[in-house]
C-alpha cells in the first residue's frame, strides 16, 4: 500500500462526521465525548481554553479529523504538526516505514507533517471551522473555548520564506484562503442541517486560526540562529512566541544515570547531541533577552519542554539508525528541565509542557502553574482518543488561575518524585507481549490476547465477567471446561495470559489469576456439589504420576466416561507442587481441592504404588506417562559440588532443621524454580543471606517478575553475569561474563571475560539440569507422555494443555469449545478509555477483547482503521486514503500481522489500489460496481456478487450504504 495521505474535503469531513454522531453518537471513533459545562476556562494570549491540555505538534495534528476527535475528547488546546520548507512527497520519502511505536515508552523517526504546507494549511483550517461548527451545536464547550499553537521549523530561512510565510499568515487569517472559502461555502449551503449553528453564527466564525507559534529546532542548532528565529516571530510578526527545548539541556551524565536508575539503561545515546545542542549556559541570558523583547512587543513567550530524545535503533525497535524516544521515560527529563529552568527564572517563565504527561501526572503538573500541556504517547495506545476524556474531567475539577509563577516547592517534588513513580520506571524484567501468530483475519478478527497466550486457551474474558458479577459458580463452570485445577493454577500458575493482556497498554495487567482463584474460593462447594461422574464409555486409562499433569488428565478422562486410575509413588497426589513448591507459596489445602474434584468423578487413586514398566498395566486400554522432570545433571564445577534444588526444596519442605545448613547460600541459576529455592534457603534458621548467581542479566531471567520481586523483597541478593567455577571453603569462585550477540531465543548470550570474583557461600545449590528420567520413559514406548516428563521443567498450564491433547487423542473426542463472554460492547468500550489501578477500581478493568477488540483502530492517530457495524458485530475497515503506514496499530494488535496490511481497505482512487497488491480490498466505482481484490485476486463485480465471500459482501454492503 502507499503511505501518501489524500485529506477528505470539508464535506466529507462533516458528512462523516455529522451521520456517525447522528447514527452512534460518536465522532471519529471517540465515543467517551467531553462536554465541559459552565464558563470555567483559562486565559492565554488574549483567548481562552476550557482545559489546559490537547494533542502535541504530533501525529494527533497532522489531519483534520486528527484534531476535531481530540477536540470531543476534551483537548482545548493544539499544537498543530510542525510545517518546514521540505514538505509532502520530498519529506515522506525521507521517513522510514514503520515510524512509530508505542509499545511501552515512544519511539518516532518521523518529525513534521508528510502533507505539503499548504495541505496543512488547509487541514488546519478545515479542522478549526469543524470544531466551530460541533462545539455550538451539540453543545460541547464555548465556541471561543479553545485555541490552536503553530509549530515551524527548522532554520530562520525556512521560516521566513515565502511558502511557510503564506502558512503563517493564512494561520493567522484564513479570510482570503481557498480552504476557508471551502468551508464557508459547504456550511451555509447545509445550514439547514444544524439547530443553533444557523447561518448567522455560521458568517460570524472567526477566520482567526491562531496567533501564537512554537519554533522547533533540528538537535544542533546554534544559539544565535535560534534566537534570530525567535526575534523574527516576535518583532518581525508579532506572534506569541515559545521556543522547544531539548531535553540535552540537561547535559549527558544527568540523562544517562537518571535512565540507568529507572530501568532504561539499555537505552543507547552518547554525548554528542548533548556537545552540539543548545548550551545551558547560553540559555539562560538568551531567554533572558527574549523575555525582554517579548514584553516590549506586547506578546507572550516561554519556552515548550521538551522536544523528543534521541537515542540509536540498537534493538529494532524500528527501521533506521536514529529515533526518537518519547512518552513514560521521557517524563523524568523533561520535568526535571521544568524545575531547572523555573529555579533560575524564580517561577516566572512561561512553559507549554510535553513529555511523558499522561491521566496519572498531569493532574500534578497542572497544580504546578504549568500548562498548556500536550502529550502524544499515551493517546497512541489502546484507548487512544478515548482516553482524554478522563483527562479533562480530572483537569476541569481542580483550580483555574491565569498563570501567575510556577509553585517551585511542589514542582521539585514532582521531579523528585518523577525518577521513582510506578508509571515511569522501567520493571527489572520486561515481558515481551505475546501475540497469536499469523496475519489479522480480514474479518471477525477480536480475540483476547490472554486466550490466546495460555496453553489451554483458557475463557478468560468469560469467566472474569461472571466473577466481577459475583456468578461464582458459572464463573468457576467455564474455568473447570478446560482448567481441572483452578486452586492450584488459581495459586501458582505462572499466567503468561497476564503478560498478553491489553490492559498492560493503559497501567498494568488485570490480576487474572486472583480472579481465577476467587471464583474457585467462591463456587466451589455448589460446583462440587453438581458435579456427576458420567455414564462410562468402556474406556480404562491409567495414569501414571500424580502431579499436576496426571492430575488433568484424569479429570478429562474421567469427564469424558473413562474408568481411570492413577498410580502415584509417594504418599500423596500434588507432585512437585506438593512435595517442592515451597508452602509460603501454595498450601495444601489447595491440592486437596483439586483432588476432591477427581474423587467426585470417581478417580481411582492408588498412592504408594510405583510402575515400573508398562508390562505391569495390560488391563488397561491407554496409558498416560505424566511422571514429572524428577532426574538432574550436576552443575558442573571445577573443584566442590553442588545441592540439587529439587532435592534440597523437598527437605527443606519436609524437615527444614535436618538440612544443617547455615551462613551464606549461592543458588545457581535464574528460574522460578531458583527463586523458591531461595527465598526457602531465607527462611532456615542459621542461614545469614542468600544470594542468586546467574550468568546474565536480570532482565534475561526466565523467573517471572513477581517471582523475582518476592524474591527481593525476601532479602534475596541478585548477582548477574557471574558463571560458577568452583567452590571450595566457604568461597563460590566465578566468572565474570559480559553480555555478547543475541541467540535464536533473542537473549544475549554470555561470553566469558577471563575475569573472577569470589563470593561467601558455605552452601551451593544447583536450580539448573532439571530432567526427566529418560531411562524410565523408555519402558512406556507407545504411551502418551505428558507434562514434565515431555517437555522438561515447565508450568502448570502446559502440564493441563498436555493432558488436554492426551485425552482428546486417546478417547477422540474433541477439545472444549471456547465460551463466548456475554457483555454489553458499549460497556466494554467505555472502558476502553478509562486508565485505572485495580484497588483504584469499583468495575472490572478486563477489555472484553474477545467480544470487541478495536486496538487498531483506538490506536490510529489518522482514523485509517474504523469500526463498521456488520450484521451486529463490530468489523475493522482499513481506510487506504488516511494512512501512512506509521505502523503503530501493529504494535497493539494481539496478531503478529499488521492491521494496516491485512484488513478490508477502502480504497479512494484506482491509482491507490493498483499500488497495494498485498491489500485486499475494494474501490467503488462510479456505476455502482466495486473492484475487488481478495487474496490476491482481482475482479470488478456488484456488491452482490457470489464471487465475493458473503462476511466481505456485507461489509461492502455497509460501506456502500454509509458513504451514500
Amino acid at each position: 500500500m502507499s503511505e501518501t495521505m489524500r485529506p477528505l474535503s470539508f464535506g466529507q469531513l462533516m458528512e462523516w462526521l455529522l451521520s456517525e454522531y447522528s447514527l452512534k453518537g460518536s465522532i471519529f471513533g471517540v465515543h467517551e465525548i467531553y462536554k465541559h459545562n459552565g464558563s470555567k476556562s483559562l486565559p492565554i494570549f488574549r483567548e481562552k481554553i476550557e482545559t489546559p491540555f490537547g494533542p502535541a505538534a504530533g501525529p494527533h495534528t497532522q489531519l483534520a479529523q486528527n484534531i476535531i476527535a481530540a477536540y470531543a475528547g476534551g483537548s482545548r488546546f493544539f499544537e498543530v504538526k510542525t510545517v518546514q520548507v521540505m514538505d509532502g512527497e520530498e519529506l515522506a520519502a525521507c521517513i522510514a516505514r514503520p515510524c512509530i511505536n508505542t509499545e511501552d515508552e515512544g519511539y518516532n523517526v518521523e518529525w513534521s507533517t508528510e502533507l505539503t504546507v499548504p495541505q496543512a494549511l488547509s487541514e488546519y483550517i478545515k479542522a478549526w471551522f469543524a470544531i466551530k461548527l460541533i462545539s455550538r451545536e451539540f453543545g460541547f464547550g464555548d465556541p471561543d473555548g479553545f485555541v490552536f499553537n503553530m509549530s515551524v521549523g527548522y532554520d530562520l530561512k525556512g521560516i521566513s520564506s515565502e511558502k511557510i510565510d503564506a502558512y503563517i499568515e493564512g494561520m493567522r487569517n484564513a479570510e482570503n484562503t481557498s480552504a476557508w472559502q471551502e468551508c464557508m461555502d459547504w456550511s451555509l449551503e447545509n445550514a439547514a442541517r444544524f439547530k443553533k449553528a444557523d447561518a448567522e453564527y455560521i458568517k460570524g466564525i472567526s477566520p482567526r486560526v491562531c496567533d501564537s507559534i512554537t519554533i522547533s529546532t533540528l538537535h544542533g542548532c546554534p544559539p544565535d540562529e535560534i534566537e534570530r528565529i525567535a526575534r523574527y516571530l516576535i518583532s518581525e510578526k508579532g506572534l506569541n512566541t515559545y521556543i522547544k527545548c531539548n531535553p540535552t539541556l540537561l547535559g549527558y551524565d544527568f540523562a544517562r544515570s537518571t535512565m540507568d536508575s529507572m530501568g532504561y539503561d539499555y537505552l543507547v545515546f552518547d554525548d554528542h547531541h548533548f556537545k552540539n545542542d543548545l548550551q545551558y549556559s547560553d540559555a539562560l541570558p538568551m531567554l533572558t533577552r527574549l523575555i525582554g523583547l517579548a514584553s516590549e512587543k506586547g506578546v507572550e513567550f516561554g519556552v515548550k519542554l521538551t522536544n523528543t530524545f534521541p537515542v540509536k535503533i540498537a534493538r529494532g525497535e524500528l527501521p533506521g539508525e536514529e529515533m526518537y524516544m518519547s512518552g513514560k521515560s521521557l517524563y523524568p527529563l523533561s520535568i526535571s528541565l521544568a524545575e531547572k529552568l523555573e529555579t533560575d527564572f524564580d517561577g516566572k517563565l512561561r512553559v507549554s509542557y510535553s513529555g511523558g504527561a499522561d491521566y496519572f501526572n498531569i493532574g500534578e503538573i497542572f497544580g504546578c502553574g504549568v500548562w498548556p500541556i500536550t502529550m502524544a504517547t499515551t493517546i497512541l495506545k489502546t484507548g487512544g482518543y478515548n482516553r482524554l476524556k478522563q483527562i479533562a474531567e480530572k483537569v476541569s475539577a481542580m483550580d483555574y488561575a491565569p498563570f501567575k509563577g510556577v509553585d517551585l516547592p511542589a514542582l521539585s517534588a514532582l521531579a523528585q518524585s518523577a525518577r521513582t513513580d510506578r508509571h515511569h520506571i522501567k520493571p527489572e524484567k520486561f515481558s515481551p507481549r505475546i501475540k497469536a501468530e499469523g496475519k489479522v483475519p480480514l474479518t471477525n478478527c477480536f480475540i483476547a490476547g490472554c486466550h490466546e497466550a495460555c496453553p489451554i486457551h483458557q475463557d478468560i474474558p468469560a469467566y472474569l465477567e461472571l466473577t466481577e458479577q459475583g456468578r461464582y459458580l458459572e464463573a468457576l463452570s467455564v474455568i473447570c471446561e478446560k482448567n481441572p485445577l483452578p486452586f492450584i493454577t488459581g495459586t501458582i500458575c505462572s499466567h503468561r495470559c497476564q503478560s498478553a493482556c491489553a490492559r498492560n497498554f493503559y497501567e498494568e495487567s488485570v490480576h487474572i489469576r486472583e480472579a481465577k482463584l476467587k471464583a474457585a474460593e467462591g463456587g466451589f462447594e455448589e460446583y462440587l456439589e453438581k458435579l456427576e461422574a458420567p455414564l462410562k464409555n468402556g474406556r480404562r486409562i491409567a495414569v501414571i504420576g500424580g502431579g499436576p499433569a496426571g492430575m488433568a488428565a484424569a479429570f478429562f478422562a474421567a469427564r469424558a466416561g473413562a474408568e481411570v486410575t492413577i498410580f502415584e509413588e509417594k504418599e500423596s497426589l500434588g507432585g512437585v507442587v506438593r512435595y517442592v513448591i515451597p508452602s509460603f507459596r501454595i498450601d495444601n489445602s489447595a491440592i486437596d481441592n483439586d483432588i476432591k474434584m477427581l474423587n467426585k468423578l470417581g478417580v481411582a487413586i492408588k498412592t504408594g504404588t510405583r510402575i515400573q514398566s508398562a508390562d505391569e498395566l495390560k488391563d488397561f486400554d491407554s496409558l498416560i506417562l505424566a511422571c514429572g522432570a524428577w532426574a538432574h545433571d550436576p552443575l558442573k564445577l571445577e573443584i566442590g559440588s553442588a545441592l540439587n534444588v529439587i532435592e534440597f526444596l523437598e527437605q527443606a519442605k519436609k524437615s527444614p532443621s535436618s538440612l544443617g545448613i547455615k551462613g551464606s547460600v549461592a543458588v545457581i541459576g535464574a528460574g522460578n524454580t531458583a527463586m523458591d529455592a531461595a527465598r526457602a534457603a531465607k527462611r532456615l534458621p542459621g542461614v545469614d543471606n542468600v544470594c542468586i548467581v546467574y550468568r546474565r542479566t536480570v532482565s534475561e531471567m526466565p523467573a517471572d517478575l513477581e517471582e523475582l520481586e518476592l524474591a527481593k523483597a525476601d532479602g534475596v541478593e541478585l548477582l548477574e553475569l557471574l558463571s560458577p567455577l568452583a567452590h571450595k571453603n566457604g568461597k563460590l569462585t566465578c566468572e565474570i561474563m559480559t553480555l555478547g550477540e543475541r541467540g535464536k531465543d533473542g537473549r544475549r548470550r554470555p561470553v566469558p571475560t577471563g575475569k573472577t570474583r569470589e563470593l561467601d557461600a558455605d552452601t551451593v545449590i544447583s536450580a539448573i539440569g532439571e530432567k526427566p528420567d529418560a531411562e524410565l520413559i523408555g519402558r512406556f514406548k507407545g504411551c502418551a507422555v505428558i507434562g514434565d516428563a515431555k517437555r522438561g521443567p515447565a508450568t502448570v498450564v502446559e502440564a493441563i494443555a498436555d493432558a488436554q491433547a492426551a485425552v482428546s487423542e486417546i478417547l477422540g473426542i474433541p477439545f472444549p469449545a471456547d465460551t463466548e463472554m456475554q457483555a454489553n460492547a458499549d460497556e466494554l468500550r467505555a472502558r476502553r478509555g478509562k486508565l485505572c489501578h485495580s484497588e483504584e477500581c469499583d468495575n472490572m478493568r478486563c477489555l472484553g477483547c474477545s467480544a470487541v477488540c478495536e486496538s487498531c483502530a483506538d490506536v490510529c492517530p489518522n482514523r485509517a482503521n474504523v469500526s463498521v457495524s456488520v450484521n451486529g458485530k463490530a468489523q475493522i475497515l482499513h481506510i487506504d486514503r488516511l494512512c501512512n503506514e506509521c505502523g503503530n496499530c501493529a504494535a497493539f494488535c494481539p496478531y503478529s500481522g499488521e492491521p494496516y496490511r491485512d484488513k478490508l481497505t477502502l480504497f479512494s482512487t484506482r491509482e491507490d489500489f493498483d499500488a497495494s497488491p498485498k491489500n485486499s480490498g475494494f474501490l467503488p466505482l462510479e456505476n455502482g460496481r466495486v473492484l475487488v481484490r481478495i487474496d490476491g485476486s482481482e475482479y470488478e463485480a456488484e456488491p452482490g456478487d457470489s464471487r465475493i465471500p458473503s462476511d466481505i459482501a456485507d461489509i461492502i454492503a455497509a460501506v456502500l450504504t454509509y458513504t451514500k
